[in-house]
């Protein structure tokens, strides 16, 4: 194989699009990248100029680059590497964003060319909306669609470390879901889904944007609500209470009441996460024990 052949298949394994141009905007060498990205065939747009406005470059004001600011044209002309974001026209008719790097081809020196190299920034955006999303599964708990107890902790260390360095308040709210294993046990594990769903969607509303409430597991959720006091602490608890007691889940053609008891506390000076979150359950099962559907402070 001569090395020619050689480095023109080595390029079409690359998945970014490649071409060469002559010192004349002439089209030399289109790769399989590029027709991937663009559709067009290496058949197609080998041999023709890239002035003839194939590929219609427009930038993000919409100038037609091709026909005037044309990074590979200015690049033969100064011998200077250079990268745009530029949209390119699809064979299929619709815009594809691209970043566009120009390099200048030179041989005992002298420029006899340029190549262009682009990369499809929809995919990359498709590749990190998929990270994006990996990142959210992994905090997230996948039935209730709250933070998971690892992410709830996490951001019970990070108001801990607030509070220890600027004196940022904040509470911790334990709720449990009253009765939850008749729930299970006389109507189906289905209902009792729909109801840690619904109650989940409760607390979601319930919140305000700089709070959480996550799942700590099972039917137990811990809510934690940045730089508050007492009284603003317990009108949050009971409106968390109320608003579930008036919430409801359908099942076996009945409607079912939901109900929540609550332990509420704020961090003090010495506090551990430990002790918070020990405080807030102790709380919690004072609630239960005097009757649940109810929120104990302290």
């Amino acid at each position: 194989m001569k090395n020619e052949d050689f480095y023109k298949n080595l390029l079409d394994t690359v998945e970014d699009g490649i071409y060469y141009v002559d010192t004349n905007r002439k089209l030399t060498f289109w790769n399989r990248g590029a027709e991937i990205i663009t559709g067009f065939s290496a058949a197609e747009v080998v041999g023709s100029y890239c002035y003839d406005n194939i590929l219609s470059h427009v930038d993000d004001d919409g100038n037609k680059l091709c026909l005037g600011g044309c990074p590979l044209q200015k690049t033969l002309e100064d011998h200077t590497n250079r990268t745009a974001s530029v949209y390119l026209h699809h064979k299929n008719g619709h815009r594809v964003s691209v970043s566009v790097k120009v390099i200048p081809i030179i041989e005992n020196g002298t420029v006899v060319g340029a190549v262009e190299t682009f990369t499809d920034n929809s995919k990359e955006a498709l590749i990190m909306k998929d990270i994006e999303q990996l990142k959210i599964l992994a905090n997230q708990d996948q039935l209730t669609e709250l933070p998971n107890r690892r992410y709830t902790e996490s951001f019970l260390k990070s108001r801990m470390d607030e509070f220890n360095s600027l004196g940022i308040p904040f509470g911790v709210i334990f709720m449990d879901i009253d009765h939850f294993k008749r729930f299970n046990d006389d109507y189906g594990h289905d209902i009792g889904d729909e109801v840690l769903k619904v109650v989940s969607k409760v607390y979601r509303g319930a919140k305000r944007s700089q709070d959480i409430i996550g799942r700590w597991g099972g039917e137990e959720f811990i809510g934690v609500f940045s730089d508050v006091n007492m009284e603003q602490l317990s009108t949050i608890a009971e409106r968390i209470r109320m608003l579930v007691e008036n919430s409801s889940v359908r099942g076996h053609g009945e409607e079912l009441r939901v109900t929540i008891s609550l332990g509420a506390t704020l961090v003090r000076e010495g506090d551990s996460i430990e002790d918070i979150v020990k405080r807030a359950d102790s709380l919690l099962y004072e609630s239960k024990h005097n009757g649940r559907n109810r929120a104990t402070l302290d």
